[in-house]
């Protein structure tokens, strides 16, 4: 590129335009493309010129995350079900998108279910239906782009589909001005690597070995990101006009491919050298080793060649080789990624959050409809009409002649053109809904604990009551202080109730820290058993000197301390200790192991960021 400035911005841009321009041309074979950007011009620009990459025999469509299975893989036509009185199929859209693309706008939020559909549907290459009396196979062939929109921690693209798919491109800080510059020049770019990329004088096998090389010193286990990077590399050099890919191919596959993709950065080769080994490759050593060398050991060329090929495989790799492409690799590795996929990774490990309004409840009564299930409306249960006659069509036919001969029998006349519907057929509507999240606090008022610690968490429950509209959580607060814990505020929303119930809290006295453990047990059992989702925030300095039964002692203190954290870590659920010490408290970061809990040190701690502390922890 001649008007564009190669600095790190235009490199990534030429490098994404590459990878759209490849997946245009083979969608289904390379899976697909992930773009990590928000709604915007810069996301439009990019999607719009894939769009006109494409074929004019290939469909582009839109995937909305609500889609039924029904409608995904195909199911029964309802509507020439009945009138034919036979069952029909209606084919879905993935059968419909044969050799198309589809398009999923905030692929983040992506339920499990549908990534799994579609992972087994790039998988096998076809889709099966066997329900509602239809049994059916049909091909199917697709690639996914899939647009990131992700702005919260929890947010993450389904790893089942990125582990299928070929690219995945960053346009966040992309300038609109530079991607509308790259598209127009982008016919320079394919000139300039055609130029660049000269016949290949290794053979398919070495480049493949290099790229698995790379892959490895990169620490990426999936070994289809080595057959993607490997058939990108043939793409690449098809697109030039070669049948068989040359180490360019392969370094720029590398690029593509494998980089977005790592999880550590290679160590020299330097690095990994025994001190010993090192030593003795010195000049001065080797200078003294070809001195002292008989002369035996000066052979012919040939002959040496001989040689080592009993030693070494035959597809072993020149060392030059694997270099170029994992250079090429990490290049296009930007700084800071590695820290930031290990963060994501760490988050995705933990599985699905309790998310901003608490944990996600199936059969609930309202919420986002979840499919059917067999059942008799009643109550609050309410019939799925669709699901019904749905389920009820392919039987109709069988069902009136069942019921022509049995009124024949009786001298009856029966209308054929009625719906015939029995119990088996009902279908009772499901629902996914978010249970309410309680934050049940508790305070050390004990005579260890700074005073303006008190006020700082009273301005902080204060503050996350103030969401409680929003968020649809609940507050309690347990105050422990002398040989008691007790609950001075139940789970609440009211802010008046707060502020009255935390006005008169006094301090002083010793700590009972397993009553309180014991309290907060108590009351998060209660919360579970209500359907809801608690979280437990400690603010101690895990200083315990008073025992159950009221008797002061350290050691057995901190012991049933210790008993009672193992039992709340028992029930599940999400914990916080904050520890309240001026200075990190090796008693209170126990206790935090104890109890499987986050540990926090807020030794200047304000209400807000307090609050802030844990609005971040209920939505993890």
């Amino acid at each position: 590129m001649k008007s564009l400035p190669p600095d790190a911005t235009h490199e990534t841009v030429r490098d994404a335009l590459i990878a759209a321009h490849l997946f245009a041309a083979s969608p289904a074979p390379l899976g697909g493309l992930a773009i990590r950007a928000h709604a915007g011009p810069v996301r439009d620009v990019y999607v719009e010129w894939i769009r006109s990459q494409l074929a004019p025999s290939q469909t582009f469509r839109k995937l909305p995350l609500s889609i039924q299975d029904d409608r995904l893989i195909g199911g029964l036509d309802l509507a020439a079900t009945l009138h034919s009185g036979k069952p029909v199929l209606h084919p879905g859209l993935l059968s419909e998108m044969h050799g198309g693309v589809l398009a999923v706008p905030m692929a983040e939020r992506m339920p499990p279910g549908l990534a799994a559909r579609l992972a087994s549907a790039i998988d096998l290459g076809r889709v099966t239906i066997q329900r509602d009396g239809i049994s059916d196979e049909t091909p199917v062939s697709f690639g996914l782009l899939l647009l990131d929109e992700s702005v919260a921690d929890d947010e993450h693209l389904p790893p089942e589909l990125l582990d299928r798919i070929a690219f995945r491109v960053d346009l966040t800080s992309i300038p609109l001005s530079v991607m509308r510059q790259a598209v127009q020049e982008f016919p320079e770019i394919l000139s300039d690597l055609a130029l660049s990329h000269a016949a290949p004088d290794e053979g398919p096998v070495q480049v493949i070995d290099a790229l698995c090389s790379t892959a490895l010193a990169l620490g990426i286990d999936s070994l289809r990101a080595s057959m993607m990077a490997a058939r990108v590399a043939h793409r690449i050099a098809l697109q030039l006009g070669r049948s068989e890919a040359s180490l360019l191919d392969a370094a720029l596959a590398a690029r593509l491919v494998l980089s977005p993709r790592a999880t550590r950065l290679p160590v020299s080769a330097e690095a990994n050298q025994d001190p010993a080994d090192s030593d003795a490759s010195s000049p001065e050593n080797n200078a003294d080793d070809a001195a002292n060398a008989p002369e035996s050991e000066d052979v012919p060329n040939d002959a040496a060649s001989d040689a080592s090929e009993d030693a070494a495989p035959p597809t072993q790799l020149p060392d030059d080789m694997d270099e170029l492409v994992l250079e090429a690799a990490k290049a296009a590795i930007p700084a800071g990624l590695l820290s930031q996929l290990l963060a994501d990774q760490g988050r995705i490990a933990k599985g699905s959050s309790s998310g901003k309004s608490g944990a996600l409840k199936k059969g609930g009564h309202r919420g986002r409809p979840m499919g059917s299930r067999s059942g008799i409306p009643g109550g609050h249960q309410r019939l799925s009409v669709m699901d019904t006659l749905r389920a009820a069509a392919p039987w109709q036919r069988v069902r009136q002649a069942a019921s022509a001969n049995q009124a024949g029998h009786v001298g009856h006349h029966v209308s054929l053109s009625r719906l015939i519907i029995r119990a088996e057929d009902f279908r009772i509507k499901r629902f996914k809904e978010r249970s309410e999240t309680t934050t049940i606090f508790a305070i050390d008022a004990s005579g260890s604990a700074a005073l303006h610690r008190l006020a700082e968490a009273k301005g902080a429950i204060e503050l996350l009551l103030a969401d409680c509209y929003v968020r649809r959580d609940q507050v309690a607060v347990i105050a422990f202080r002398g040989r008691q814990a007790e609950v001075i505020l139940p789970p609440t929303r009211s802010l008046v109730r707060a502020k009255r119930g935390l006005a008169g809290l006094p301090g002083g006295g010793g700590t009972p820290l397993s009553l309180a453990i014991d309290a907060c047990r108590d009351l998060a059992a209660s919360v579970v058993r209500k359907g809801e989702t608690p979280l437990v925030v400690m603010l101690t300095d895990g200083k315990a000197n008073i025992t159950r039964d009221g008797q002061t002692g350290r050691e057995l203190a901190q012991q049933e301390a210790r008993e009672a954290a193992h039992a709340l870590a028992m029930l599940g659920v999400g914990a916080m200790v904050i520890d309240t010490s001026p200075q990190s408290s090796d008693l209170a970061r126990e206790l935090a192991a104890e109890m499987r809990a986050r540990y926090m040190l807020l030794p200047h701690a304000a209400a807000t960021e307090l609050s802030q502390a844990v609005r971040t922890m209920s939505v993890r």
